[in-house]
């Protein structure tokens, strides 16, 4: 992949398995020193050791709960500590949680799914964003679902908090710019983990799409490289569905 990064820091929340995880190790094969954060730190060490054994990059794995202002807070002061930078942010932490019907859908799981997915991206974007601003550059990449335009039934809390994700990028890119750009990858169905805990119905109906299959772990790469490098230098407050052709 080069050097396309080389001398970038990288953050990416979600960052010990799945997409996270595929974007960590693109990021530090391109050149980047990269922070990685979840909610368990053991597993973000065990990354960040593989990263500097097969990369020789720099890696500060920090435990975080992203919907937890405070975690949020003391992740950007570990990151400035580490590197004395962020160059770019991707906001991958994401969940959602399983309801029987709307009206079983409870305060707590409500606002869990709101402070995974939309709560914590706009904190940790507010404040690497602001000193992105004030260094004259960066790049934030906030990744949504295709559930943010075409909600299933049974992921409406999900849907709503992706979709304001996606409007969180719009006025972000008005706010930081022109220094720094804000853009959204909308992903459709990708195997990682959790995807091998659905039934074959349902992963025979994901792959109804143009390209007739699921997305692999390492099909984030080029989209995630392209936002964080200096290739979309002109692109800004953009949404790239990469999921495959969903209908």
């Amino acid at each position: 992949m080069g050097n396309t990064l080389s001398g970038k820091v990288v953050a990416v929340t979600g960052g010990s398995r799945g997409l996270g995880r595929e974007m960590v190790l693109a990021c530090a094969g391109a050149g980047a020193d990269v922070v990685i954060a979840s909610r368990k730190f053991d597993a973000c060490d065990v990354l960040a050791t593989a990263v500097r054994e097969k990369y020789g990059r720099r890696a500060l794995p920090v435990a975080c709960n992203v919907g937890e202002w405070a975690h949020c807070e003391a992740l950007v002061d570990a990151a400035y500590a580490e590197f004395g930078q962020v160059d770019v942010l991707i906001n991958n932490a994401g969940m959602s949680l399983l309801y029987p019907s709307l009206d079983q859908v409870s305060e707590a799981m409500f606002d869990k799914v709101i402070a995974t997915n939309l709560k914590g991206p706009f904190r940790l974007s507010a404040l690497i964003g602001a000193r992105m601003a004030a260094a004259g550059a960066g790049s934030i990449i906030n990744i949504s679902s295709i559930e943010a335009a075409k909600p299933e039934p049974l992921a409406v809390p999900y849907a709503a908090a992706k979709a304001g994700l996606e409007a969180l990028s719009s006025g972000l890119a008005q706010t930081f710019g022109p220094a720094v750009r804000v853009n959204t990858i909308r992903c459709g169905a990708f195997d990682t983990d959790i995807a091998k805990a659905w039934p074959a119905e349902v992963r025979e109906y994901l792959a109804h799409n143009a390209l007739g299959r699921i997305g692999a772990p390492a099909d984030i790469v080029g989209a995630a490289l392209f936002f964080a490098s200096d290739a979309s230098a002109f692109c800004t407050g953009a949404t790239l569905a990469l999921d495959g052709g969903w209908r």
